[in-house]
Parts: structure tokens; sequence; C-alpha cells
């Protein structure tokens, strides 16, 4: 049957940047292996199927696929649904919705709305928390095609819906130099694992942190904007931070001429998280149908 289907591009006001997502907003009947088959098919990031809510104050219900497996949640996803979906409604900006997720309810605050665009933030579900064992410094150098002294302090695993290992790197240059190989890649961080890495040094002024996120395990080899990885990195910032409320903004995406802007805002009380959101921007891309 045909199912009517958009595509975004997420955390950019323009199109062709950003992080591009698939959302199928007629996916009745679908099972699991369909719907992968979708999202192997879109072959973006991630792909989104919107059902109808479990609870019926809530917006809708999402499930949402990387080429190779089912999230529980993901921040890209959840920001351009968001903006779809209250695009649809014909919301305004302040406006409320809540979508179901494997995580748990996300709620959404529709922040701009025009033609085909948007603007959202969305509370985190789960505030960030470390995730075990962070791999070794050196393993993690080489998986990236790094130096040792390219790692600017000790890596780190955190998450906040989904476990990632965090590694601060010491400068924009060395950040742009990494080439994940396959082989020790995967020794250093597992078969599904994922790395984010960051420094200080921004390619733009005003914003705080630069970022690249590898993920071979999830079906691509490089995500161009990651929510829910800004969301675990919240929490691993948070013993660096003033108590009160922080606007941080990270770039990522630039290396591969995606750039993407994520807004994340953090209320620290003792050096710990004790609130965060996330924010973007995303514009629509297509429209369509697809047999399915």
């Amino acid at each position: 049957m045909r199912r009517r289907f958009a595509t975004l591009d997420v955390f950019t006001d323009r199109r062709f940047a950003g992080n591009p997502l698939a959302v199928v907003l007629e996916p009745q009947g679908l099972e699991g292996d369909a719907m992968q088959a979708i999202a192997r098919e879109f072959s973006h990031p991630e792909t989104v199927f919107v059902f109808a809510p479990a609870d019926p104050g809530h917006r809708a219900r999402l499930r949402i696929f990387t080429p190779a497996r089912e999230l529980p949640f993901a921040g890209h996803p959840t920001v351009g649904t968001a903006v779809l979906l209250a695009l649809s409604d014909r919301a305004s900006a302040g406006s409320d919705l809540v979508l179901e997720e494997g995580i748990g309810p996300v709620r959404c605050t529709l922040e701009a709305v025009s033609a085909g665009r948007g603007s959202a933030r969305f509370a985190l579900p789960q505030l960030s928390t470390q995730a075990g064992s962070a791999p070794d410094a050196a393993a993690v150098a080489a998986g990236l095609a790094l130096s040792p002294g390219d790692i600017d302090g000790t890596p780190a695993r955190w998450s906040a819906g989904n476990p990632l290992s965090f590694v601060p790197i010491r400068s924009l240059a060395a950040v742009a130099r990494c080439r994940p190989d396959p082989v020790k890649f995967e020794a250093a961080f597992g078969a599904t694992g994922a790395a984010y890495v960051f420094c200080k040094e921004t390619a733009e002024p005003g914003h705080h942190f630069h970022a690249r996120m590898f993920a071979p395990g999830l079906g691509f080899a490089e995500d161009p904007a990651t929510g829910s990885a800004a969301a675990a990195f919240a929490g691993l910032i948070a013993p660096q931070l003033a108590d009160g409320e922080h606007a941080i903004v990270i770039e990522q995406g630039y290396e591969m001429g995606r750039p993407s802007l994520m807004r994340v805002t953090a209320g620290v009380s003792g050096g710990r998280l004790n609130s965060a959101a996330i924010g973007g921007d995303a514009v629509v891309v297509t429209e369509g149908t697809l047999e399915a």
C-alpha cells in the first residue's frame, strides 16, 4: 500500500545541511523487519515511524530505526518529528506535544514555526549518567587513527538513553584527522560501539564545542548531528560548570559538508546535572509516498 512520508534536515535552518531524517506517517500494519528494510532503503542515519499513541493525551508513538537496528531514543528524530507534526497540526510557537519513544514519554516544545520549517526542543526523558568503564586511551587513539598525544584527557562512557564513548581531543585539526580503522575501532569501542569525539576549539565563533560522531555498528560511518550524544554530553561536562542554567552550542557535521548546530540547555547544581534540554531547527526537504 502507499504510505505518506517526509524527509527533513535537522539541526539546521537550511536544506541540504544538518542531519537527514525520514518520517513515515502511515506505518500501520508494518512489522519490525519491514520497518528495518524501509530504514535501509532510505539509508538516512534514522527513519521514524509515527503510530497512534498509547496515551490519548500524547501526540504520537515513535519507532526509530537506523539502517542497522532499532533505537529506544534519538535526538534528531525527536526534534524533526516534533517540527513535522507541529506543521501538520498548524501549531503555534510555545505549544507542547509529547512523543512516546522506547525510553518513555518525551515532552517537546515548539520554539518557532513558519512555512516548511520550525524549531523545537525536548526535555531529556532520562538524565545523563555514567555508563560503565571507558575504553583504554591508547586503544581509542589507534581506533581513530590518532596519536596518543591527540587525546586530551580521559575517555568516558555516558548515556542519556544510548550509551556512547566520549573522547576529548586536543585540537580542531586533530578532530579533522580522525579516520576510524574498522578493526581497531571495533577493538576499542565494541562491535556496536559509537565514539563521540569533541574539542573546545570551534570552526565558528560563538559556539562552545566541536564534535564528530562515528558509529559504524549502527549502519553509518559518521553522523552529521547526534542529539542523544549531546544529551549525554551534558552530564559529562556538568562538573566543569558553575551552578545555574547554561546555554551551550555544539557544532557537528562540518567535516561531512553538513554543518549542524545543537542547542543544549543544562541546569547544574553542586557539579551535577539536574535538568537538560536539547533544541534545534528542522526544515522539510521532500514529501511523497512509498509502496510498502
